[in-house]
């Protein structure tokens, strides 16, 4: 593209076609460093809030910027893909015999769907600007999607550091395309948290040691689907119910009055069966059940030992104490994590009878 007007032309074309693909929210950033994001994730990584995710440290020079990645990029098509749910993610908070899994990991695996579209999104862009490059992302690499999508003004980064659209509250899945391309950009989104700390009380770990920092070794997210490990007896008990994420400090956000589940894609409505999944019927997967059951979700890519450790966990604050026995048969499981927790589940259920 040669003139400012020309670009403008392309980039409105652009935001057309994603729409036109499912996406909610749109937005250009630039691909240059800014210094303020480094400075962040330098800090969070020194801290050591990232846990056991080696990874964010040991891709740190491709994390502060895209041009870090890719030399050659000059612009990042920030997208937004709704998952706005149409129940209450909060309202199996006391149906303890039941199991609680994050709104986003009910449907179909987002990683498939999101990507599936930013690729039919970059090939429309190629084909109108042939001389242009293009990559695609969706939280498989180096890229820092909250802070490029704040960046390009589809919403800002909350106190609970994930990004919060004006339009679509907490529920967005995220995704980018670099570019060799010199795009419009929109300009970036204020904050407009203001004095709401709605995220940061509703959290039952404290993982956040103060606004906008997460504490990834305290969130629940990280703890039963990153860490490999015994969780710390300390979490156990505000695992409550959660086998998989937590959508507390999502769901408590006042913006979401604003997110329509009408905008969501038909792909990540919610499975039946992961709606209000039974602990009892969890518990007992062995690892071919496991892999049939979520064939197709993102649970499975944490594989069948790390899920029952977390279902035991959920157990042993049930207070449900026909539970106890399929607790009992898990004392011996092959992996010592399960063993671990199953021998935990049974003695908080055997103490509650």
């Amino acid at each position: 593209m040669v003139n400012a007007q020309a670009t403008s032309d392309l980039t409105q074309r652009l935001e057309r076609q994603a729409r036109e693909l499912g996406f909610a929210a749109f937005g250009i950033a630039p691909a240059a460093e800014d210094p303020v994001r480094a400075e962040r994730l330098e800090r969070w990584l020194g801290d050591g809030h990232h846990g056991s995710m080696e990874w964010m440290e040991t891709r740190q020079h491709h994390r502060r910027s895209p041009q870090g990645l890719w030399p050659e990029a000059r612009s990042v098509i920030a997208l937004g893909m709704s998952y706005a749910p149409a129940h209450d993610p909060m309202a199996l908070e006391t149906a303890r015999s039941h199991a609680r899994i994050s709104v986003y990991a009910q449907g179909k695996d987002y990683h498939d769907v999101v990507k599936k579209r930013l690729k039919a999104l970059a090939r429309w862009l190629v084909a109108e600007e042939p001389d242009a490059e293009v990559k695609v992302f969706v939280d498989t690499a180096p890229v820092m999607e909250k802070p490029l999508g704040e960046a390009a003004g589809i919403g800002w980064q909350g106190k609970h550091t994930n990004l919060v659209s004006p339009d679509h509250g907490s529920w967005l899945f995220l995704g980018a395309i670099y570019t060799t391309l010199a795009l419009s950009e929109g300009g970036s989104q204020r904050d407009q948290c203001g004095t709401c700390r709605a995220c940061l009380d509703a959290c039952p770990t404290d993982a956040f040691p103060a606004p906008y920092q997460l504490d990834a070794r305290r969130c629940i997210s990280y703890l039963t689907i990153e860490h490999k490990g015994p969780v710390a007896e300390e979490f156990r008990e505000a695992l409550g119910n959660r086998i998989y994420g937590c959508d507390d400090c999502l769901a408590v956000c006042p913006w979401n009055k604003f997110a329509d589940e009408a905008h969501a894609m038909r792909e990540f409505l919610p499975r039946a069966e992961l709606v209000a999944p039974r602990l009892a019927e969890l518990l007992a997967l062995d690892d071919a059940g496991f892999r049939s059951f979520f064939s197709g979700s993102p649970i499975k890519r944490i594989g069948r030992d790390r899920f029952v450790r977390n279902c035991l966990y959920a157990a042993g604050n049930s207070g449900d104490g026909a539970l106890a026995k399929l607790c009992d048969r898990l004392t011996d499981d092959p992996d010592p994590v399960v063993a671990d927790a199953a021998r935990w589940a049974a003695a908080r259920l055997k103490s509650a009878l």
